[in-house]
């Protein structure tokens, strides 16, 4: 039937605003059929046009317009999923506000399951229950090996296995030698166990434990800082709050930066709970995201440790969030919606009122400011577990003592590295830089290889033998000739990458076991975790890593870290650089003598008098932050003032240029508010599309989402191959 020519008497009819996963703002208004009840809240699926889409009853409309009533398409159905609650809708509008990002958009964050919504359907298996059929292919063949077991296997899975058709099962089927049967559900995810393993703690964590598990108990909104030195057990010490959580039926949900590098994690939850917490992330296959959504949704989830997207799910009952690596930079979203997803994670559990944790061995200056002003209660473990001692870190000054020509590795830290082989120990060689060199040059003409695209030079990978733009995934493969003057054989790579530092030290060290982790090389989260897994049991002697190894593991045989370039990241103009390099230094060289013997750490630099790498080797922490916040105070930077980027991009220069003068020119006057550019962009093309950049300042009581709004909806629009990209809170400034 036709929508729009539905019958209904008007002055009876009930109209609801239904907010729709789409990049738009607004709601849009639906006529409620006769016996159908809904509330705000309720998940329906609706006519958009020509096609049907999932959205949620955001408000009863009783005054639509009566001009428009007969224009108004009937909801189709009421899904049977729970009712989101006014805490997470309220957590999607305040989301939208405050990144000026259209509603919908937001929305889209808590419906990632789009068709797979409602209830679970049945799966199909096949089974072999007959003879062989007369007429025998390979394909069969490799079929019913697999089926021989007499066991039912999932049709999807058993036409992967055997690399076949559907239609070959469909074929035995029909010759009576394949049976299909529904495969029982999955069973409900286990509950954990919160008195399966008491733990054996120190007195330290015995204090920080009984303060956060008072915290949970408390059942209302506070901010904890848990900050702990790299092995101090912080895990452990939360883990007393997630139990207290699980206490009162509640749900905890525990973010992580890097979900595939979880799987310690998981393992330590288990030792502790008995059971694994359900995961949430990228890598899920759509059917277990969608039972792991519905048993969120429902309440049966007690503890989902998530990526940053797991803060949008719409939890029954939700009574704690911890952020693990709080000061993590992969907690920023830079597509879609601009957000940081451990600041929302903050206003989430304001508006639901739940406690929240944050946890680091280094916080970001805006969370250890929190915590000396008081907003935040400071939960501290100074020490590590079992008396270890902290790394003892040393400088390498390389413009005395650098490694010879075409090496990066220096004498000193060579000599050291030797050292810990013989005993046995594991080494650690640190380079926040992919590939095997970043730049590649002929030696005869000078050409140097650049993306065709990008304003950036191409990085030689030969694990692939490409060369590869790590801005917009172009590649080509490396040529034997110069394409500028065809020289034969004249490429040479300028500087080192982890792959080239793999060459390197298996050059110095011919009989170590040496291994690289970097995410250009993880195919899946399986064989990421399994790498993790031969390094923990000591199957590997030299590690190659970029930041993947910074991120929270433990190997016991780990004592030995060498940074090779430690001045890498303070040298781009970025008002983070001495954070977040203070903080990436401190977090891999905490990878050391974490569990026997005495860690030390290496750091290659050209700036040994650097702040942050006196701080670093004075092991001075508090130098480090009264230094950084000093320097962020006076200058008005986060988080004593608030930042806004504005990207303002375009197929041609002039375009992007001109669009950006225009729009500063009618940024509206204040005193509190500075409009800095519009200047070009660090990379000022990426993906073919020229790029010119607007940094607005403010003080920080300022209401900046307020003022960028009312700004835009004045200002000049963007048409054609324009596009303005706002960044509220910028954490990258490229």
């Amino acid at each position: 039937m036709d929508h729009s020519t539905r019958s209904s008497s008007s002055s009876a009819t009930r109209v609801v605003d239904v907010l729709l996963p789409v990049a738009l703002d607004q709601a849009y208004s639906y006529r409620v059929p006769r016996g159908v009840e809904l509330a705000p809240g309720d998940v329906v699926c609706v006519p958009l046009g020509a096609r049907e889409v999932i959205g949620v009853v955001w408000a009863d409309n009783p005054n639509p317009d009566p001009r428009l009533h007969n224009r108004l398409k009937d909801v189709d159905s009421k899904l049977e999923v729970p009712r989101f609650r006014e805490e997470l809708r309220r957590l999607v509008d305040w989301v939208a506000n405050y990144t000026l990002s259209p509603r919908g958009q937001v929305l889209r964050m808590t419906l990632r399951m789009g068709e797979h919504l409602g209830p679970e359907r049945v799966r199909l298996g096949v089974r072999l229950v007959g003879p062989k059929p007369q007429r025998m292919t390979p394909a069969r063949a490799r079929l019913i090996e697999i089926l021989s077991d007499g066991l039912l296997h999932g049709k999807s899975d058993a036409i992967k296995e055997a690399g076949c058709s559907a239609g070959v099962v469909d074929g035995l089927v029909d010759e009576g030698t394949l049976a299909v049967e529904p495969m029982a559900r999955a069973l409900a995810a286990p509950e954990p166990d919160p008195d399966f393993a008491q733990p054996d703690f120190s007195p330290e964590q015995t204090t920080a434990a009984d303060s956060l598990r008072a915290l949970a108990a408390g059942g209302a909104f506070k901010v904890a800082l848990l900050d702990g030195v790299t092995g101090s057990g912080k895990t452990e010490v939360y883990f007393e709050a997630v139990a207290e959580i699980v206490r009162r039926g509640e749900q905890t949900l525990i973010l992580m930066p890097e979900i595939a590098l979880t799987g310690q994690f998981l393992d330590r939850f288990a030792q502790r709970f008995g059971v694994r917490p359900l995961e949430w992330h990228s890598e899920l296959t759509p059917r277990t995201r969608a039972r792991n959504w519905a048993a969120i949704a429902a309440g049966e989830a007690q503890v989902v440790v998530g990526a940053r997207s797991a803060l949008f799910l719409p939890y029954a009952k939700l009574g704690l969030i911890i952020v693990d690596e709080e000061h993590d930079q992969a907690y920023k979203q830079d597509e879609g919606a601009h957000y940081h997803a451990r600041d929302m994670a903050v206003v989430r559990a304001s508006i639901a009122k739940i406690p929240i944790i944050l946890a680091s061995a280094t916080p970001s200056v805006e969370s250890e400011v929190n915590a000396r002003k008081g907003r935040y209660q400071r939960v501290a473990l100074p020490s590590r577990f079992g008396g270890q001692h902290m790394p003892q870190i040393e400088a390498i000054d390389l413009r005395r003592e650098g490694p010879m020509r075409g090496r990066y590795i220096a004498p000193r830290l060579a000599e050291q590295i030797g050292i810990a082989i013989e005993r046995r120990e594991q080494a650690l060689l640190f380079l926040n830089r992919r590939g095997y060199a970043p730049l590649t040059l002929c030696r005869a003409c000078g050409h140097r290889f650049a993306c065709t695209i990008c304003d950036a030079w191409l990085v030689d990978h030969r694990f692939r033998q490409r060369l590869v733009c790590h801005h917009c995934g172009f590649s080509m493969p490396r040529p034997r000739l110069c394409p500028h003057c065809n020289a034969e054989e004249s490429l040479v790579a300028v500087g080192p990458g982890v792959e080239r530092l793999q060459e390197e030290a298996q050059a110095l060290f011919p009989d170590a076991r040496t291994m690289v982790l970097s995410s250009d090389l993880v195919t899946s989260i399986e064989s990421m975790r399994s790498e993790l897994t031969e390094i923990a049991e000591g199957r590997v002697d030299i590690i190659i890593g970029t930041q993947l190894v910074a991120k929270g593991h433990n190997f016991p045989r780990l004592n030995l870290v060498g940074v090779v370039d430690a001045d890498l990241g303070l040298g781009n103009g970025d008002p983070r650089a001495a954070e977040r390099t203070y903080q990436l230094l401190n977090q891999v060289i905490g990878r050391a003598g974490r569990d026997q013997g005495y860690g030390i750490g290496y750091l290659q630099t050209h700036q040994p008098e650097h702040p942050v790498m006196k701080a670093l080797v004075a092991c001075d922490r508090e130098a480090f932050y009264e230094s950084e916040i000093d320097a962020r105070e006076r200058t008005g930077y986060p988080p004593f003032g608030r930042l806004a980027s504005l990207i303002v991009s375009a197929g041609d220069r002039p375009t992007a240029e001109g669009f950006a003068r225009k729009l500063v020119a009618m940024s509206p006057p204040d005193e509190r508010i500075k409009v800095l550019g519009p200047a070009e962009a660090p990379l000022a093309v990426i993906k073919g599309r020229y790029r010119f950049r607007i940094l607005v300042k403010s003080a920080r009581g300022v209401d900046l989402s307020t003022y960028l709004r009312q700004w835009l909806a004045s200002g000049p629009k963007t048409t054609g191959n324009l596009n303005l990209e706002v960044d509220v809170d910028p954490q990258s400034f490229l």
